[in-house]
Order: C-alpha cells, then structure tokens, then sequence
C-alpha cells in the first residue's frame, strides 16, 4: 500500500496582533499579510467552491493532483466532517509554509500549507496531518465502521507484554483481505535470522525478483547489489513489492509461514503457500485463469504444486496488468489474510525481538502524518490495499504512560473499490481516542 496520508487540504488566516494603545504613543501599525497568511485566508472560501483551482494552486500541485481528485477528496471530508466553519489559529516561521488549524463542522483538522515563491505565491503542498473530531468516541466510530458497504473489523487494544487487552473492537476475530500487511510476517522471519546471527542487517544480497507495483526498485537492473536493512526498509516504507519478493525468495516461503504460524495467526492455511507479490499479481490476471481456478479449490499441498511446476512462467513480465483495471478481482481467495487479533499478535511478536532495527523500519513511514501522531512516543505502521481492500496497522507506545497500543483495521468489499481518505479518517479517529 501507498503511503495513505497523501489526503489533501489547508488554509488558515494568521491575523496580526493587535495594536495596545496607550496614551503617550501612537498605536504600532500591522504586519503586512505573508504569502502564506493570504492564501490561507482563501482555504474556507476554497473549499466552498469560491476560489478557482487554477487560481489557487501552483501547476506542480494541478499535475499531482487534478482538480477532479481534489473535488473528490474534499467532497469526502465535508461528508465526514461537515463544512469548514474557520480558522482556529496558523503558525509559519517563514511566512511561506506553515501549520493551520482549519475548523469543521464537526471537528478540527491539523494541516500542512506551503506557498511557492513565485509572485502569484499560489500553492504547492496542502495536505492534512490530523484531525480531531468534537466529543468523539469508540462507539461513534465503530458505529461508522459498521455502516461502511461490505466487510469491516478493527481492534484497539493494549498490549502488555503477550496479553490482548481490547479497548474497542468489531469484527476482531474474522478473516480479511489485508493486503501488504502481510510483509509484516518477512520482517518477522528476518528479524529472527538477524537474530539467530544467520544473516545480519548489514548483509549485502542481489534484488534477484522484481515485481509488479515497486516504488523504490522500479526498473532497477536485475541483482543490483543491496543490504538486507535497506530491502526491509524498502518493503515497509513504501510497500516495495521487488524487495518484498527478493526477501521471500531468499529467506524462504516455508519458514516465513512457520513464522507466521509461531506468532499465533488463527487460520495460516488462508496464506500457506506464502504468495509473493508476483505470484498473487498473475494469477489474478485473464491470462491465468485456468491456474487460478484450479489454485483456488486445491489443498495446500496442490497449490504448492501448482506454485511449483509454474514457477517459470509465474513472473513480471506475465503479469496482465490490464486485468487490474476494473473492480475488485477474487479478494475472497487470492490474497493474503489475517484478522485483526492475528495483527496484533504479529506486532507482539516483532516488539519481542527487543531489536531497534527492526522498530525503526517499521517507523520510517508511521502512516497517518506527524500531526495525528501527537500523544505516541513511537508509531509503526504497515497498511495494505488493493481495489477492493484497504488495510492499516499501527503498533504505538503511548508518550503519557509508555504503554503499548495496536490500532489495526481492515475493509474489504469484493464490489467495488473502498475509500481511502473515509479509512484514514477513522483510523486515525481511533488513534487519537487510545492516546487519551
């Protein structure tokens, strides 16, 4: 899964301080208005549709996201949220970028604004880092979980030291379609061997598979030589599915399912054999659907078979990407599952490695921004997504208490593809009701 915060908006209007008046001196006169604080001013009027697109944003923002996305992401905040009532406070230090505090309706959001440096200071980042709903809770929220088309389960728990402690959970023990969350079950297996000192972090290995949907290793020549450190990095960061793929292969399918199986997972038939990336991909796609019928109603001993004898014609350059196009493809049988209980079960399993490496590859991306990670000392993160699924994992130490959190949920709807900007919303709800 991509990095999920990427959701858009900001504006604030930093008003100068008022003049104190006294009787021996003239009243000083107002800072003029920064860049920043103009456009800030426009975001309500914005977003109601009276400030044009093209007026407001720089054309390096109109390429990365067309006003046709923005409408969309905005038309979904309002939903959730209601419309923007006003400015609560803005903070920049340089009068070009800055923090706003944009209130809604129903809630505050904590947003990123940046202006360019062009005369026409229009704007080239907006993005929210946070957001706070008014006299919210887990009911509210799981309330709204539970009207969401198709299937939903999330936990908020404590965990103390191998113990499940819920706080709030729906749906907590089923089975769903979490996407790249499952790379959470490779890092475990490599944190193991780092551990039994059969490979180190610093171990330098060839990137000897690539796949389909590579962030960081897209086009990259075939066994360019890389450290294991960076391939985890890779694979949890940005979801790289090369790196992913290349750590399968070398670390091995059968012990990552035993790892899988040594964490407590409640069903490891579902992942067994362990797909890798490219495996997944093409076995969905038009041009294997004889295999992937055949895949499907087999036991785990035929699938491994089937794996097996079509290893070489099971690669990249087979993957039929146009068949990813339309709507959600057979996320009810080629995937990778978990329930949200086996999430956290993962997460105490990666906290007992005691192993700063690999804590610090899962906090490299902490998934929702540095705004809604506010209260948490520490915040691992893996998400996972696909047209049709919608995964995201946290694993936080709460910064009043030191006491550890998983916040995990999951979305699937095999008939039509989930809302991104709507999952964010309420993870991230969630994330702030645990840090309290």
């Amino acid at each position: 899964m991509k990095p999920v915060l990427t959701a858009l908006l900001a504006a604030t209007l930093a008003l100068p301080a008022p003049a104190v008046l006294a009787q021996q001196a003239p009243a000083a006169p107002a800072q003029a208005a920064t860049a920043f604080d103009s456009r800030a001013a426009q975001l309500v009027d914005l977003l109601a549709g009276k400030v044009a697109f093209a007026d407001y944003f720089d054309p390096s923002f109109q390429t990365a996201v067309p006003e046709a996305q923005f409408q969309a992401i905005t038309a979904s905040l309002i939903a959730q949220y209601g419309p923007p009532v006003a400015v609560d406070s803005a903070t920049s230090v340089n009068g070009r970028a800055g923090t706003v505090m944009l209130r809604f309706e129903k809630g505050v959001g904590t947003i990123a604004l940046e202006v360019g440096p062009g005369a026409d200071a229009r704007v080239t980042g907006l993005r929210i880092t946070g957001f706070t709903m008014a006299g919210d809770s887990f009911d509210r929220v799981a309330g709204e979980v539970a009207s969401l088309p198709g299937t939903t389960g999330f936990l908020v728990a404590e965990l103390d030291g191998s113990a499940i402690k819920p706080i709030a959970a729906a749906r907590a023990d089923t089975q769903f379609a979490i996407g790249s969350t499952f790379k959470l079950y490779i890092l475990d297996e490599l944190a193991a061997q780092v551990a039994a000192r059969t490979r180190k972090w610093s171990d330098v290995v060839p990137l000897s598979h690539a796949s389909f949907s590579s962030a960081a290793t897209a086009n990259w020549p075939k066994d360019t030589p890389v450290t294991l450190q960076t391939l985890a990095n890779w694979m949890i960061s940005v979801s790289d599915n090369g790196a992913t793929d290349t750590l399968i292969h070398l670390l091995g399918r059968e012990k990552i399912e035993a790892r899988m199986k040594g964490t407590g997972h409640s069903d490891p038939a579902r992942n067994i054999p362990f797909l890798t990336t490219v495996e997944a991909f093409a076995l969905k796609g038009d041009n294997f659907a004889d295999e992937r019928a055949a895949f499907v109603v087999a036991d785990d001993k035929a699938q491994r078979r089937l794996i097996e004898s079509n290893k070489d014609r099971l690669i990249l350059s087979n993957v039929d990407g146009v068949s990813f196009s339309g709507g959600p493809r057979f996320i009810d049988s080629l995937e990778w599952f978990a329930s949200p209980s086996d999430i956290a079960r993962a997460f105490i399993d990666l906290r007992a490695r005691a192993s700063d490496t690999t804590m610090s590859v899962m906090a490299i991306n902490n998934g929702v921004g540095p705004g809604a990670a506010k209260g948490w000392s520490y915040l691992g993160y893996k998400g996972g997504s696909e047209l049709g699924v919608l995964s995201m994992s946290l694993l936080g130490q709460r910064a009043a208490d030191g006491k550890w959190y998983v916040v995990t949920m999951s979305w699937n709807n095999p008939e039509a593809a989930v809302s991104t900007d709507t999952m964010v919303g309420l993870v991230t709800r969630l994330l702030a009701l645990a840090a309290k």
